[in-house]
Formats: C-alpha cells, sequence, structure tokens
C-alpha cells in the first residue's frame, strides 16, 4: 500500500514546543609540515547579525560539517510522530532542524543511534562528505574530493539540556542537539599547504571586512577562512576551561570558538 504523503509546518507550536538539531561534525586532522605535530583545521565564519538597535559581524571558528538531512519525511513521521521544521530555510532544504513533541526526544535519539550503526536503508543522510565539500569550498576557493582524506566515523554526542540557538533562522529557541562525529585526516599536501598559509594570511579583522563588503554588495554578510590549530594545545586548553566549555565567547589564542567544537576533540582528563 502506497504511504500518505504528509508535510511538515514550519515553527514551534504549543505542541512541538521542542527544537531538535541534528549535525555531522568533522575533525579534521593533518600533520604541520614544518614539526609533524598534528594540527586541526576549524572552519571561520564571519557573519553580519541584525536587530532593531544595530548591525554586528561575528567572527567565529567551528568544525566542520552542518545539518544532516531528512531524505524520507513519510517515514520519518512514522517513527517520530508529527514535526515541524524549525524555519521555512530548514523546510526548503529538509534539514534535521525541527520542532518536536517533549516526548519523541528519545525516539529522535534512537534514530540516529540506529542510523550511526546500519545507514543502508536511510531515512536521514549522514555522511558529512557534501557538506565537507561545500564548505572547503567557501573558505579556500577550492575542490576537495574524498581522495583528498581518510575518512572514518567518530561516533555519537548529544545534548539532552535545552540551550538557546544562535542560528540566525531561529534566534535564542531553546534546543536540543545530536551530532555525528567523523575524523577526516588529509592527506594531500597541497590542501595542507593551502590551509597553513589561509590561517596565516587571513586575520579575523579581514573576514570582518569581507563580511562587511559583501552586505554592501548585496550579499548576505558573509566571508570564510581557515583557521589551523595546534590538536595538543587546543585539548589542553579545552582540559583546562571545563568550568567555562558553555560560555560564549571562549577565546583560544585570541579567536572565539563555537561551543560545538569541544563535541569533536578528545580532552577529558
Amino acid at each position: 500500500m502506497k504511504r500518505e504523503s504528509y508535510k511538515p509546518g514550519a515553527g514551534p507550536t504549543k505542541e512541538l514546543s521542542i527544537r531538535v538539531s541534528v549535525a555531522s561534525l568533522v575533525r579534521v586532522l593533518f600533520k604541520n609540515p614544518s614539526d609533524g605535530n598534528m594540527m586541526i583545521a576549524l572552519e571561520r565564519t564571519a557573519t553580519l547579525i541584525k536587530n532593531a538597535v544595530h548591525s554586528v559581524v561575528v567572527v567565529k571558528a567551528k568544525p566542520f560539517g552542518g545539518a544532516v538531512r531528512i531524505l524520507k519525511i513519510m517515514q520519518f513521521k512514522e517513527l517520530v510522530g508529527d514535526f515541524h521544521f524549525d524555519s521555512e530555510r530548514s523546510s526548503e532544504e529538509q534539514d534535521f532542524r525541527i520542532q518536536i513533541h517533549r516526548n519523541s526526544w528519545e525516539k529522535v535519539k534512537d534514530i540516529c543511534k540506529e542510523h550511526l550503526k546500519n545507514n543502508r536503508t536511510a531515512i536521514i543522510e549522514i555522511s558529512p562528505v557534501r557538506e565537507l565539500s561545500e564548505e572547503f569550498y567557501d573558505c579556500l576557493r577550492v575542490k576537495i574530493s574524498p581522495e583528498d582524506y581518510d575518512l572514518k566515523t567518530g561516533g555519537l554526542k548529544t545534548e539532552d539540556r535545552l540551550t538557546p540557538t544562535d542560528n540566525i533562522h531561529a534566534p535564542g529557541v531553546p534546543t536540543n542537539r545530536v551530532y555525528f562525529i567523523f575524523e577526516a585526516v588529509l592527506k594531500n599536501p597541497r590542501m595542507i599547504e593551502m590551509i597553513m598559509d589561509n590561517t596565516r594570511y587571513f586575520s579575523d579583522q579581514d573576514l570582518e571586512k569581507k563580511a562587511w563588503e559583501d552586505a554592501k554588495n548585496g550579499g548576505k554578510g558573509r566571508a570564510n577562512a581557515v583557521l589551523a590549530l595546534y590538536l595538543a594545545k587546543l585539548e589542553e586548553f579545552y582540559r583546562s576551561n571545563q568550568k567555562k566549555i558553555h560560555q560564549t565567547p571562549l577565546l583560544h589564542e585570541g579567536y572565539q570558538l563555537d561551543t560545538n567544537v569541544q563535541m569533536i576533540l578528545n580532552f577529558q582528563s
């Protein structure tokens, strides 16, 4: 029998009051060509934030990766129950940024755990390859392919504590989060050289200026670059600042780090 169609709405309701964001994050690693020490690459983003009072460009570093997509809406609804996307933008992209009933949170986590074990009959897309390709192009204007890195799955992490989101399409909405963690070890020397050069040549102030210029030219007010950091130093920084982990901004070597950077690290003592 053919399944009936289902078209979710957008935005929260009294019943669909819990926002859930599910993303794939990539721990991008490579050896420093100069000293052989392990580095981690983060995406630096400059974003123009507008409100009724003023406009400001926020620059922060975050893991590569992005929202998981819901591939089969009806099958997903049969498992989770009624849901809405959190915004019209998420609805258009079928991003796993949704509003659910309070009692559906455990069901969402079960779906994610099952896809991590067995993705043969995928209801959601968890592979980070597409997002990795798009974001590397945004940052470096170069296409990265699976031949440039060795990819492996690193597990699943969840945030059961509702915390406000800074997503521009649902600002401030309390959110539960699920992260699929992957590790990509770069093996293309040219790609590594470009990351190191990009880190050296583009400051946060450069990105802020580019974002303002983008807005003046009719764009969304955005700019991207890469940030290469020593992995051991970054993990030690988090190990020493565990009480401040959920604070924003969290600064390391002068760079503002997104709160989800901790999810791709192994810094526990």
